[in-house]
């Protein structure tokens, strides 16, 4: 563990207040060291708008397998995770539900992508079902007639999370963790060590270790050298928020989810009676704009998959911005600038990954060695020895 000045304001800085965030602080003073979180709105970031499917499974791609595992230990975790963090956050629901989910194929093409899906599942000894269109069906009877297969994953999950962060939020703070409703302008380096950072309150927060956990923009902090940390690329996601009636329930049993005209789709159901769709994938810089076109397809693909969302009244319309890495997969770990520690970079999968990051990370702080399940996500990973050296001189 690093040995922390004596007159630091804390044992560890963390900057970003997002769902990651927030869980790394609440984690860290559980075990004993003083946290403190920064942010300028505490509690926001992508979760605020994702619909919160734990989805390991179904959201495979082809060589992921490491992000994969890193999804599935965090998936496994969720229950008792959840089950904690109400109890520490004065009983707060996280809308966690053990739902499974269902992928579907509305072509032969899509069928025929799907039935490779299933059978690269079966390689790797998941759990995944091989469903007919008439079986999908009964399984959900409100998905489209023309159906032609699917997959039942039924380990595929889901929360709530916004309920989600507002819980971290109470549990951290009950835990001890000091919130800073502040943006962290500038990170201090002294010795070539970071300390700490500069706040826009003009204060400043000194710790032994400074966690980024700043979502897409995580290195664009100021005083952040050269090389130490990727561009994380922020990918615009719109999402729409559907009320189920009474009268229609129950409409949706699971997560659905499918491709449609090459884009992924998945409808989310809550038993609050909620219904989230999702999302779009959009390269736009840092632009958090709902727009006619998104909700457009949103609503067009998701009536294909389901024709009777029609019917139902829009509640919400969003946008968020998820942070992506230069190989999609999460920053996790120390950097190659003593002192700063990095949990970003999550993309699509911030809320599936709340869990095992934030044991991960808390473990790293706590001993000063990485867990071995975390070390093929090393922010090093995009470093060379020279450019290392280089921004570190």
């Amino acid at each position: 563990m690093t040995r922390v000045p004596s007159d630091a304001d804390a044992d560890v800085l963390v900057i970003g207040g997002g769902i990651i965030g927030l869980a790394v602080a609440w984690r860290t003073a559980q075990r004993g060291l003083r946290t403190v979180v920064v942010d300028p709105s505490p509690g926001g970031g992508a979760a605020k708008v994702a619909a919160g499917m734990l989805a390991p499974v179904t959201e495979l791609q082809y060589g992921e397998e490491p992000l994969l595992r890193l999804g599935l230990a965090s998936n496994q975790r969720y229950e008792a995770f959840a089950a904690e963090l109400s109890e520490a956050s004065g009983g707060r629901d996280t809308g966690y539900r053990q739902c499974g989910t269902v992928a579907v194929a509305l072509d032969s093409d899509d069928r025929e992508e799907l039935r490779e899906l299933h059978a690269f599942h079966r390689r790797l000894g998941l759990d995944s079902t091989w469903l007919t269109g008439r079986e999908a069906r009964r399984l959900e009877p409100m998905l489209a007639p023309g159906v032609r297969g699917g997959l039942h994953v039924a380990d595929d999950h889901q929360v709530d999370g916004r309920r989600l962060l507002t819980a971290l939020r109470a549990a951290a703070e009950h835990a001890g963790v000091a919130v800073r409703p502040a943006e962290a302008v500038e990170l201090l380096v002294e010795g070539g060590r970071a300390v700490g950072a500069r706040l826009s309150t003009d204060g400043t927060v000194t710790a032994g270790q400074v966690v980024l956990a700043a979502g897409p923009h995580s290195h664009r902090l100021a005083g952040l050298p050269e090389g130490v940390l990727p561009a994380i690329r922020p990918v615009k996601g719109q999402v729409l928020r559907l009320r189920i009636p009474d009268a229609y329930r129950p409409f949706l049993s699971r997560n659905v989810r499918a491709v449609v005209r090459g884009q992924h789709i998945y409808l989310v159901p809550r038993e609050n009676g909620e219904l989230v769709i999702g999302a779009t994938t959009e390269e736009q810089g840092y632009d958090t704009t709902v727009t006619a076109g998104g909700v457009y397809e949103l609503l067009r693909d998701a009536h294909e998959l389901v024709p009777g969302i029609t019917e139902l009244p829009l509640l919400e319309t969003s946008a968020g911005l998820r942070p992506g890495s230069p190989d999609n997969a999460p920053l996790l770990g120390p950097t190659s600038l003593p002192g700063l520690v990095a949990a970003t970079g999550h993309y699509r999968n911030g809320v599936l990954l709340t869990p095992v990051t934030a044991d991960l990370v808390s473990e790293y702080l706590a001993t000063g060695e990485l867990p071995a399940l975390a070390q093929p996500f090393t922010p090093t990973r995009f470093s060379s020895d020279r450019s290392t050296a280089k921004a570190l001189a």
